[in-house]
C-alpha cells in the first residue's frame, strides 16, 4: 500500500485532516474556514485579510480557493453609501458533507474499478505470454 495511504489509515483523523487530505487545503486555508465558521456573520476580504494578518491578496486567494471546493459560498451586499462589496460565509454544513461523500463515493468507485482491472492483468487466469 503507497506510503501515503497507510499513513492516512494510521494516522489519527480531525475534521482539519479531512479538509486536507479530501480537498488539499492548506494551512492558511484551514485557518480562514475556522475564522469564518467562528465569526458571527459574513466577512470582507479586507476583515479576513486583517484577522489572518496577512496581504489581501493572500487572504483573497485562500477565500478562492476555499469557494472553488464548495466549503465557502459568495455574497453581495449592498453598501450604506452606494455600491456593492462581496462577503463570505462558510456554505452549510450538510452540503459540505454531501460533497465530501460523493467525493469518497467516486473514489470508492474508482478504486474498485482499478481493483478490478488489476485482478484482469495479474490475475492467475492470466494467459501466459508468448516466448519469441
Amino acid at each position: 500500500m503507497p506510503e501515503a495511504v497507510l499513513k492516512q489509515i494510521r494516522a489519527e483523523q480531525d475534521c482539519d485532516n479531512l479538509l486536507e487530505c479530501m480537498l488539499g487545503l492548506n494551512e492558511l486555508d484551514r485557518g480562514v474556514f475556522r475564522l469564518l465558521i467562528e465569526s458571527d456573520g459574513p466577512l470582507t476580504v479586507d476583515h479576513i485579510a486583517k484577522f489572518i494578518n496577512r496581504e489581501r491578496t493572500t487572504a483573497y486567494r485562500s477565500v478562492k480557493r476555499l469557494q472553488e471546493t464548495g466549503v465557502v459560498k459568495e455574497d453581495q451586499e449592498s453598501c450604506q453609501h452606494g455600491g456593492y462589496h462581496h462577503v463570505y460565509r462558510v456554505n452549510d454544513a450538510d452540503a459540505i458533507a454531501d460533497g465530501l461523500q460523493r467525493m469518497l463515493n467516486d473514489w470508492y468507485a474508482n478504486t474498485g474499478q482499478l481493483i478490478q482491472e488489476f485482478r484482469d492483468t495479474y490475475g492467475e487466469s492470466r494467459p501466459p505470454e508468448i516466448e519469441s
